[in-house]
């Protein structure tokens, strides 16, 4: 799928704030503020966007802050605290959207681990769906769930050689982690818009690692 700069999409307040609560947590106030100078998003230093489901929080922040982390840390520091704020960020989404992922459901507890895994994929892609402009489908095939991104934030008019959605794979693991009680997922982007894909890609192995 193509991206178009002059095509504007958004992600709530509170996902846009959620990323910038976790990224604190990651690297302090301090290094968000000097990410976000990086950024060129002096604007939003010291004011994150507010707790509201407002869609006002612009797809090319969540790219400028992703260039930004790499431009600060390196591609492989940069692209490692993507991938941690995406799992830090699943505690929060977890508390602020838990009546919208239904993970406390007695149905949903004693489901066996595998419906769950699969649950959880597509509970988390509904979100999106339903609060943001990002697209996300839930497909499978023998051994591996798809989640799929038609509209992608991460690497909005990006073009790069490799896979660079770090976040929302961390988000997955995260997820998964805490919904199997500790069990690791191999979960890993497969495809990327950012170097010449039609979508964002990721695969989840059905099967934890031993």
């Amino acid at each position: 799928m193509k991206t178009d700069s002059s095509d504007t999409y958004y992600y709530p307040n509170r996902l846009g704030r959620i990323m910038f609560i976790a990224m604190e947590e990651m690297i302090g106030r301090n290094g968000v503020n000097a990410v976000l100078n990086q950024a060129k998003m002096r604007n939003r230093i010291n004011s994150y966007p507010k707790n509201t489901l407002d869609k006002h929080f612009r797809f090319e922040e969540v790219s400028q802050i992703q260039v930004a982390l790499e431009a600060s840390y390196g591609i492989r520091g940069g692209r490692g605290l993507a991938l941690r704020t995406g799992r830090a960020g699943f505690k929060h989404i977890l508390h602020e959207f838990g009546q919208d992922l239904e993970f406390s459901d007695l149905a949903f507890r004693l489901l066996p681990l595998d419906e769950k895994i699969r649950m959880t994929a597509d509970a988390l892609a509904k979100l999106y769906n339903l609060y943001s402009d990002q697209q996300v489908l839930v497909t499978e095939d023998t051994n591996r769930y798809l989640w799929t991104i038609n509209r992608c934030p991460y690497c909005w008019n990006r073009r790069m050689d490799d896979a660079v959605c770090l976040q929302p794979v961390g988000l997955l693991q995260e997820a998964l982690y805490w919904v199997s009680s500790g069990k690791f997922y191999n979960i890993e982007e497969v495809d990327c818009i950012a170097k010449g894909n039609k979508t964002c890609t990721i695969v989840i192995d059905k099967q934890p690692l031993e």
